[in-house]
């Protein structure tokens, strides 16, 4: 058996090309991080490149992700021993707006502060509380939730659409500070209260001012059968606004993940499409 890699290469997209041909729309197990007491997390591949039908992950690699658990941990879940470093780290509460301008409320530990932002693929953020471990700040996203409605996901696909149309960046911005006014204020600890503190710091997608001109459209053809190629000018998140022919699309990556492709010297040929208009 051939020994699989545990390396992750890392890629810069932006102003590069990126030309591949599809495998077809089988998914692949991507593996998993383990997480090490006392030593940096690593990637481990799957042992035996399954398929998957639902998610990324086999029942195998799935089953050893203690990362999983880290979405409970607040309500009495379970913290293996390598995992509790990385939990009881701070953490930080925020509130991303998309181009569609919906709002959600999220976490990121203190190691991953401000590249969560940038991988969400949110236009606009506002950080809205610190808080001293994982599991404070995880009773207070469930708090913002239930007090203010406010969502904890977006799925991608919705993104990546919202980026197509006209993004009014001013309306965004301010609709944002808006919501975390009234976060911070629900937030408000008591006196004594030391284990949160609301903060006020904002975050802005790179070329946040550049969005709100130019034509974009959603990529109209298929990522997993034929042969694409691209010049990316941005990435938000898993989205990449791309150049073919002189005109600009915006392209879901999240379809490719866990697909197999053919990188080479190809080109997307694309129908004609009509812009989205203001």
């Amino acid at each position: 058996m051939d020994v699989l890699s545990r390396e992750v290469d890392y890629v810069e997209l932006r102003g590069g090309r990126v030309g591949f041909e599809a495998l077809g729309p089988q998914r692949w197990c991507t593996g998993r991080i383990a997480f090490r007491k006392g030593a940096p997390s690593e990637y481990v591949p799957c042992p035996e490149q399954l398929p998957v039908e639902t998610g990324s992950q086999c029942e195998g690699c799935e089953s050893k992700d203690s990362f999983r658990f880290v979405h409970t941990i607040h309500r009495g879940g379970f913290v293996s021993r390598e995992l509790e470093a990385h939990v009881m780290q701070p953490h930080w509460l925020y509130i991303a707006t998309f181009a569609n301008g919906v709002h959600k409320v999220g976490t990121a530990a203190d190691t991953r502060k401000w590249g969560r932002l940038a991988e969400q693929g949110a236009i606009c953020a506002r950080y809205v509380a610190w808080a001293a471990d994982g599991k404070v700040v995880r009773v207070l996203e469930d708090r913002v939730t239930e007090q203010l409605q406010v969502r904890q996901s977006v799925r991608s696909s919705v993104k990546a659409a919202a980026l197509a149309l006209p993004v009014d960046t001013a309306r965004l911005d301010a609709a944002t500070a808006a919501l975390a006014d009234r976060v911070r204020d629900s937030l408000a600890p008591p006196i004594g209260e030391d284990t949160y503190r609301t903060v006020d710091e904002s975050w802005q997608v790179a070329g946040f001012r550049e969005l709100a001109t130019g034509n974009r459209v959603c990529y109209p053809s298929d990522l997993m059968s034929g042969s694409h190629g691209f010049t990316v000018r941005a990435c938000i998140g898993q989205a990449a606004v791309v150049d073919v022919d002189g005109a600009s699309y915006v392209v879901d990556l999240h379809e490719l993940k866990g697909r197999r492709v053919r990188f080479g010297d190809y080109e997307s040929t694309l129908p004609a499409v009509q812009s989205a208009l203001f």
